[in-house]
């Protein structure tokens, strides 16, 4: 006979052992626990208190300052890029020099920092933040820095795990730079690095993976293969030895449940001349990946061959579920400088739309031998331009800007994507500024769509002839090697729009809509302000039907409509928001808020500040 009571008793448990669950479930759901929000960088919160039908009231809740100075005039300055985590009520983000910073989530109210005292200049400073491991009571915070440490810290206090390497920290190359940060699988934490681009010798840029307790290295792959590796023979005549480049400078994706992750890596060094690199040149400019637990090769797809544009993979790569040909695929979706989206299926590396190999022009440099053919997918299309530029597609938005392009277009070879830059002026579309950049992108799993945030920006540089021996891309231009096909006010000199937010529909490789990003104020007062602007920084999607995003140069952050990409709500910003926000539940109120880094400087923004910026309904 059944005993009621027992079956009561035990469907209370049940019941209340739901309920905790689902508590447990609420707070996680709130948080933000990894860069891209989860491990797999799909940028997607289930959070939807703030929908398009009330972001009109998201307004600032509190503005924090982290007090590093600004460059002096004249000179490029510091890069806030960090993106915050959010975990328990604490938000951790790194300062341009790398500080590590935690906040009350609430209020914006410091909590504690941490100072890893850098012992080596790395240029102008820019960091995008760090990661997060726990084992049960253990909650630590990883960073890497400038001079290419990583660094254990304890979650709640920020003092150094002296149990963790050599009393909290382990020493790479000083040569390298830790600006991304790591990836964690279980108890690993993978690093790649910031490597030199010139010259063409230095350190590896291997990907390593330590202990997350003591800091002992469990393994290392080799992104550029040695004797006996697999891809060793895309290197001719030893040039594989001693070379630098070809590392994961941006950040990782992690697939949990198949132990893979996922490199995004850059182009092999010295970036524009590869006569003493010949051959096809793996791992450079590839998305490779390992079994997580040992880095061991799975697949790899090689974007770029023989990379000569500094065509890094920029971007973490996201890991989406798409329906194609009638069956649901777990794929990895890998945006590019390139203007290109590549999505292929996340097991075998196999490309779910077709990837056809096109003949390309070849360089006219001394000693060079350019890949004959490159990657060229046929859905979906380009997001940024890619064909060659004509004098009927120069920008006229002001008489000065047109007299200013037509001048400098007359002394340039114009050419489009794969065009090698040759020993005279050369303009390439797009430039090494991308098309995408490590802005990358967003995944809403319920449309399918991926969200990505690109520039209509060329490059402009010649081949110089080095004493030494080889070629270095220069010109006489404003940034000199690193050149852009812009004006004296950094407007770009082919017509508007010179940047774009645009929704790619992964389930057919179509683009489901595209709308510029940002607009100029001087230009905006004349009426044109759909021009968009240069961009860097991010975008995420949430339950709520929104796009929020920053990135652009003209000191916004903005939410858009995810369905149709309509402006719903924008806020003025202490500088441009060269970073990618995240969104968060106040662990008090469960209250939402959207938080973004306005720093301005970088490549783009002639203005600075120091401010996190945090937005509630009000």
């Amino acid at each position: 006979m059944l005993d009621r009571s027992r079956c009561a008793r035990a469907a209370l448990a049940i019941l209340l052992l739901c309920t905790c669950l689902d508590g447990r479930a609420r707070t996680r759901t709130g948080e933000w626990r990894s860069y891209g929000y989860d491990p797999g960088g799909s940028r997607y919160s289930p959070l939807d208190q703030v929908r398009r039908d009330n972001v009109s009231r998201l307004a600032q809740a509190w503005v924090y300052h982290h007090g590093e100075p600004a460059a002096a005039p004249g000179r490029e300055g510091p890069a806030f890029e960090s993106t915050p985590l959010m975990i328990g009520d604490l938000l951790y983000f790194t300062s341009p020099r790398g500080r590590v910073i935690a906040l009350d989530a609430e209020s914006g109210a410091e909590r504690w920092t941490f100072d890893p005292r850098l012992t080596a200049a790395q240029g102008a400073p820019r960091h995008r933040g760090v990661a997060y491991w726990e084992a049960g009571r253990d909650r630590r915070i990883f960073v890497g820095t400038h001079d290419g440490r990583l660094i254990a810290l304890d979650a709640s206090t920020g003092r150094p795990r002296a149990a963790f390497g050599d009393r909290g920290q382990i020493q790479l190359d000083a040569r390298l730079s830790l600006r991304s940060p790591p990836a964690v699988f279980k108890h690993l934490v993978i690093v790649g690095s910031a490597a030199p681009e010139f010259p063409a010798s230095g350190p590896s840029g291997d990907v390593r993976a330590f202990d997350a307790r003591t800091g002992r290295q469990v393994w290392e792959f080799h992104t550029i293969p040695r004797p006996g590796e697999p891809g060793h023979d895309t290197w001719e005549a030893g040039a594989w030895r001693g070379r630098t480049g070809a590392n994961v400078w941006s950040m990782m994706a992690v697939d949990d449940v198949r132990g893979l992750v996922f490199l995004p890596i850059g182009s092999a060094s010295y970036d524009f001349y590869g006569g003493d690199r010949r051959g096809q040149n793996l791992y450079a400019s590839s998305i490779v990946a390992l079994d997580a637990a040992t880095g061991r090769l799975r697949w790899h797809f090689q974007t770029v061959h023989h990379d000569l544009w500094d065509f890094d993979v920029p971007a973490q790569p996201v890991l989406v579920s798409v329906e194609h040909d009638g069956r649901r695929v777990d794929a990895v979706a890998q945006v590019s400088k390139t203007g290109f989206v590549y999505l292929l299926e996340r097991e075998t590396g196999r490309p779910l739309f077709p990837i056809e190999e096109r003949p390309v022009a070849a360089s006219t440099v001394p000693g060079e031998a350019a890949w004959p053919t490159q990657p060229f997918p046929l859905k979906p299309p380009a997001l940024a331009r890619i064909a060659p530029l004509t004098r009927d597609d120069l920008s006229d938005v002001t008489p000065e800007a047109r007299q200013y392009c037509e001048a400098l277009f007359d002394r340039v070879v114009s050419g489009g994507l794969f065009t090698p830059h040759g020993e005279k002026l050369t303009l390439v579309f797009p430039g090494n500024l991308g098309g995408a950049s490590w802005s990358g992108a967003a995944f809403d799993p319920g449309s399918g769509y991926l969200f990505v945030n690109v520039n209509e920006l060329g490059a402009v540089g010649e081949m110089r002839k080095l004493a030494s021996g080889g070629y270095r891309r220069g010109s006489d231009l404003p940034r000199g090697e690193y050149a852009r096909f812009w004006d004296e006010r950094r407007w770009p000199c082919q017509k508007p729009p010179w940047g774009t937010l645009n929704a790619v529909n992964l389930h057919d490789g179509s683009i489901a809509w595209r709308v510029p990003l940002g607009m100029v104020e001087a230009l905006a007062a004349k009426g044109m302000k759909d021009t968009g602007t240069p961009n860097l920084g991010g975008a995420i999607v949430t339950a709520g039907g929104l796009v929020f995003i920053a990135g652009s140069n003209d000191a916004r952050m903005r939410a858009f409509d995810a369905r149709t990409g309509a402006v719903l709500w924008e806020a003025a910003l202490p500088a441009s928001g060269h970073a990618t926000p995240m969104t968060y539940l106040g662990p008090r109120s469960g209250t939402q808020f959207v938080a973004i880094a306005a720093g301005g400087g970088g490549y783009l923004s002639s203005t600075h500040a120091d401010a996190l910026v945090a937005f509630t309904l009000k």
